[in-house]
């Protein structure tokens, strides 16, 4: 009969015949490790930015309206590709959200900027 070794420790295993690991701690280190190994899915690489998005408009938005220079968001990571939904107001500006907050990119002398908001009750009608 051959010993098998835990595949995480490498410890000798006791017990059933088909026991890979010797504990649920080793089993889950194993997939771990493993998951690091593989590239990131499209869903966590899509999840991670929408993340870091809504991070980087709540933090320059505290007044609930703001306008900031494209180039200071784009320093912290924000990707204007990934967004959640958006919103059309009377005038036909599109509004780009990540979740209850909002962006709308505009050109002010000569500078790409954002306006900043976030969302409000009457953008659901």
């Amino acid at each position: 009969m051959r010993l098998k070794h835990c595949l995480a420790c490498n410890k000798e295993l006791k017990g059933r015949s088909d026991k890979k690991f010797c504990d649920l701690h080793c089993k889950s280190s194993y997939h771990y490790r493993k998951s690091l190994e593989d590239e990131p899915r499209f869903y966590n690489r899509v999840d991670n930015q929408l993340k870091l998005n809504r991070k980087v408009l709540k933090y320059f938005n505290k007044a609930g309206k703001s306008v900031i220079r494209a180039e200071i968001l784009k320093k912290e990571g924000f990707d204007s590709k990934y967004f959640t939904h958006i919103w059309k107001n009377h005038k036909g500006d599109v509004y780009f959200f990540v979740y209850e907050y909002g962006f709308l990119k505009i050109q002010e002398h000569k500078k790409e900027k954002y306006v900043l908001v976030i969302w409000q009750d009457y953008m659901m009608k």
